[in-house]
């Protein structure tokens, strides 16, 4: 059997952290974007905001496989800010998401060595913050089931999803009740027979298409 693909996650929503090093304030912030001109309005409005820092450094990672990423040292020395901020983001295998970490400058000099440190810390200590949203390929399946089945099913369902990686849909009512799920096509087969199982074999599963789920950790 071919492995699933693997996809780098994001993060459910936007966090904010500050540090203090060397009298240098670090109010970094990491928020969740679905393109390369989302996150650059985000970047505006920090710039905006905190137009008398010293400096607002910048990283982004974008795209479905995160083959997309820009940074920027803002004024920093070369490769002491955005490189490292970006290489954060990408240690945590993270796309879809932005991090600028604006820096009010104390008064002492931390050196090329001590900005990378600063900046690389101030993002993961802020991502340490966050709620991972993990993704995955996964298969659409749906169940209609009577109305006074209804939530005998869906609580099966629900249950079933937190064991095999797989995350409820919408349902719909109309004549019939219908349940969907999004589940890995590996765990397809367990699908059917505990459903199988669970309704004497009244009720089988419909497969649909297939597309990339955020399914939070």
């Amino acid at each position: 059997m071919t492995p699933a693909r693997s996809y780098p996650a994001t993060i459910a929503a936007a966090v904010e952290h500050e540090t203090v090093i060397r009298k240098s304030r670090f109010l970094t912030r990491v928020e969740p974007v679905s393109s390369v001109e989302q996150a650059e309005a985000v970047i505006a409005g920090i710039r905006k905001r905190a137009w008398d820092a010293n400096h607002n450094c910048t990283a982004m990672i974008t795209g479905l496989l995160g083959d997309q990423a820009r940074s920027s040292d803002d004024g920093e020395p070369s490769g002491t800010a955005g490189i490292p901020m970006l290489e954060v983001l990408r240690r945590r295998e993270l796309t879809d998401v932005v991090a600028v970490v604006t820096r009010y400058f104390g008064g002492v000099k931390l050196g090329a060595g001590g900005l990378v440190r600063a900046y690389s810390s101030a993002v993961s200590e802020t991502l340490d913050l966050a709620t991972l949203v993990r993704r995955a390929a996964l298969r659409q399946v749906t169940l209609e089931v009577p109305h006074a089945d209804a939530g005998r099913y869906d609580n099966l369902l629900r249950d079933w999803a937190g064991h095999h990686g797989a995350t409820l849909g919408e349902p719909t009512y109309a004549a019939i009740a219908t349940l969907e799920l999004w589940a890995p096509e590996a765990e397809l087969p367990r699908l059917t027979d505990d459903l199988a199982a669970a309704s004497a074999g009244a009720v089988v599963p419909v497969l649909g298409v297939e597309r990339i789920v955020d399914v939070p950790d």
